[in-house]
């Protein structure tokens, strides 16, 4: 197993960097928007024996480039194909969590070619497109006021929506302590990226295979928006994780993980 590598790489005038961890059929981690590719380390950890997982830093997150102001799906989309393609990973399997998971089926509708699978975890086709127009916009403002706060405030308003109540003490806080290095001007452009986006349109258009896969007490993307998904992609498979929340894969790595290495055991080739 090769060990855990930081990089990074210039796409489209922006400095990205990313973590690499194993050898394998690659994998691609899309971090939501509240933290970085940090956040993917312990699945790194359990999926690197036969894969090779890369996490990046999406522009305005972590070690990477802040974005314009005026950055949105599209254009990260296209950052990330970039960037598939300038450290060589050919179609990886793409496994999106929450904004991550939106910015993956933008991945798709703009470069079908790329995804070997799609993995939609406590994801959303948008919020415009999940969450309807009031839901978005109530979201959105909430999200704003929470922008606005300072970073220990911020950590304290957002974190306990992002896993159960039950998740253990040590995850919170290493969670907190990503979460209160975030970006500000980086996470308010991904905020308004997903808070526009609609993606429904493209669901029943995908043809690799996908996994729907939730916490059964996500309390930011609900059981039914992770249900209108799966109804919507044509052969699609959804697993509900019990008793795990919103950010199931920091919450519980290896239930995650298993469930990712299963699913792709399953595909031929």
């Amino acid at each position: 197993m090769t060990e855990l590598t930081t990089d990074h790489v210039e796409i489209n005038g922006l400095d990205i960097a990313f973590r690499r961890k194993g050898e394998g059929p690659p994998i691609v981690l899309l971090h939501g928007f509240v933290g970085d590719g940090r956040e993917w380390g312990p699945v790194m950890d359990e999926l690197s024996d036969r894969f090779a997982v890369v996490a990046w830093d999406a522009p305005g997150s972590g070690r990477s480039s802040d974005p314009p102001a005026s950055f949105r799906m599209p254009d990260f989309a296209d950052c990330l194909a970039g960037f598939i393609g300038a450290i060589g990973l050919g179609r990886p399997h793409v496994i999106g969590l929450s904004f991550g998971g939106t910015l993956a089926l933008k991945l798709y509708r703009r470069h079908p070619e790329l995804p070997r699978t799609l993995i939609l975890a406590g994801a959303y086709a948008g919020w415009a497109g999940s969450l309807g127009a009031e839901g978005r916009d109530q979201r959105l403002a909430r999200t704003l006021e929470f922008a606005a706060l300072p970073p220990r405030q911020f950590v304290e308003a957002m974190l306990p929506s992002m896993m159960s109540a039950s998740a253990a003490e040590d995850r919170q806080a290493e969670l907190a302590a990503i979460m209160a290095e975030l970006h500000p001007s980086g996470f308010l452009t991904m905020a308004h990226a997903v808070a526009e986006a609609d993606l429904r349109d493209v669901l029943p258009r995908i043809e690799v295979p996908t996994l729907v896969l939730h916490g059964e007490r996500d309390a930011r993307a609900s059981l039914a928006v992770a249900e209108d998904l799966h109804a919507a992609i044509p052969g699609s498979k959804m697993v509900v994780m019990p008793g795990l929340g919103h950010m199931s894969s920091f919450e519980a790595p290896e239930q995650f993980s298993a469930q990712v290495r299963s699913f792709l055991q399953e595909q031929p080739g």
